[in-house]
Formats: structure tokens, C-alpha cells, sequence
């Protein structure tokens, strides 16, 4: 008897910010493979037989590799196992989640896609950032942050076309995107914020511009994981930061118990 496959988005960071329904495959999984930016607490609401299987990646290392993931996937599946395949954030949103299915459904492994929130709407939230707001973003965009040497992202559509950019894990390629968007149009004084490990306690948000943003992103030592965030939407951290600020006072409210779902 064939089992079933779940991929599903872990959220950002906070363990808090994952669906009910994630957390219910979490509850009833044999197997969960899980990468590298899950919250590990969420883990432990996995029943005490599941196996868990690390498959984080960092950059020029991968833990495992994605060949062998989707090996991995179909094989316990056909154990008869339920196997979740846990992201960060969410499993179709630069997650290759949409590889792992596509290989599901050729070996004729059933499925389901359990979405999660994505770090490129949470962490600016976390950071006071609405990334629309009728006054400044009636439009935004999802970015790679990891450009391949050709290039297929449309720099100039986005430069020209998007009120608000959303850049994942952009920082090691800062200075080729910022390049990137000046020279295609998008003015240097545009505001620009990072937000280092969003959503979580170690959330640090360092608000700039195009022009100076390299030097800013050096001497405050930012690397990734981080969002970038593009755009007007941008000033708006100073009236509505609030996580940061507030961050003790949250914490002490997390006890809510997930047992019982």
C-alpha cells in the first residue's frame, strides 16, 4: 500500500506563523525531511517514531542533494509512509517545491501541497513594512537573490514596473543587484531595508538607500538569511516597526499549546 507525500511550508522563522493544517502533518508523519531555516521546535510535535532526515542546503554545500531528496521522498512513500517534506516558508515560493511534485507525479506517488507563509511577505511585516499600501505600492514582486551567470531575471521591468521588490537571500549578490536596478532605471535614492533573520528573536532590520546600501550592509555586518525590500513602502518601518521593540513582550505570551490540534 502506497503512503502519501506532504510538502509543506514551515513559515519564516517564528514557529508560531505555521498553519494548522502543517502542523497536523507534522502530528501524523512516519518521515520528515526538513531543511535548514525550519524552526526546530516545530519538530518536536512530530510523534517520538518519526524519522527525521536533514536536507538543508547552504551555499556550495548541501546536506543532501535534491536528486536525492526526491529519491528519498518516493521511497518511503512506497513503504506505505507518510512523509512531510517541511520548508521554510513556502514550498512553491523559491522552495523547489514545484520540482518535487512534478517527480511525485511521474512516479505516481500521491501528494498534497500544504502552503506556508512566505518570508518575503512575513519579515517586512515584522519589520513595520506593508508591502502594498494604497499611498505607495499597488504592486510588488518576488526576486531571486541568486542570480545564475545568465541572468533571466527582467531588471528592467522590475526596476521600471514594481512599486515593491522582494529580494530572497540577495545579500552575497548585493552589489550585482543593486547595479542592476540603477542602471535600469530605479532612482538611488529609493529607500531599501534588510531584514536579517525575520520573524524571529534575532530579527535585525537596517533601513538605507540604493546609493549607500553597500557600505551600510558591510558596516552592519548583514549577511543571509536576509529580506530585501525594495521601495516607498520602505519608510513606513519608522511609524509601524513594532516586533523589535516589542520583542519581550511577545515572547512572554507564546503559550499556546499545539498539542491538541
Amino acid at each position: 500500500m502506497i503512503g502519501k507525500v506532504y510538502l509543506v511550508g514551515a513559515g519564516p522563522g517564528d514557529a508560531d506563523l505555521i498553519t494548522v493544517k502543517g502542523l497536523k502533518c507534522i502530528q501524523k508523519a512516519d518521515v520528515i525531511l526538513y531543511d535548514r531555516l525550519v524552526n526546530k521546535e516545530l519538530l518536536a510535535y512530530a510523534k517520538e517514531s518519526v524519522e527525521l532526515i536533514y536536507a538543508g542546503k547552504l551555499p556550495n554545500y548541501h546536506a543532501l542533494k535534491q536528486e536525492t531528496i526526491n529519491a528519498f521522498l518516493v521511497k518511503y512513500a512506497k513503504k506505505g509512509k507518510t512523509v512531510v517534506r517541511l520548508k521554510g516558508g513556502d514550498p512553491f515560493i523559491f522552495g523547489r517545491g514545484g520540482e518535487e511534485a512534478s517527480y511525485l507525479v511521474e512516479r505516481g506517488v500521491p501528494f498534497e501541497i500544504v502552503p506556508g507563509i512566505t518570508s518575503g511577505i512575513a519579515a517586512p511585516a515584522y519589520a513595520g513594512i506593508p508591502v502594498t499600501h494604497r499611498d505607495y505600492s499597488s504592486s510588488f514582486a518576488f526576486v531571486t537573490g541568486h542570480c545564475k551567470e545568465e541572468d533571466t531575471v527582467k531588471w528592467a521591468a522590475l526596476s521600471k514596473g514594481i512599486d515593491t521588490l522582494a529580494i530572497y537571500m540577495g545579500v552575497n549578490n548585493l552589489p550585482y543587484i543593486r547595479h542592476q536596478l540603477i542602471s535600469n532605471g530605479k532612482h538611488q535614492d529609493t529607500p531599501i531595508a534588510l531584514i536579517h533573520y525575520g520573524t524571529t528573536e534575532q530579527q535585525k532590520t537596517v533601513i538605507c538607500t540604493l546609493k549607500d546600501v553597500l557600505s551600510v550592509v558591510e558596516k552592519e555586518e548583514i549577511t543571509n538569511p536576509s529580506m530585501i525590500i525594495v521601495g516607498e513602502v520602505v519608510n513606513l518601518h519608522h511609524q509601524l516597526q513594532w516586533f523589535e521593540t516589542k520583542y519581550n513582550s511577545l515572547s512572554e505570551n507564546k503559550n499556546f499549546n499545539y498539542s491538541s490540534i
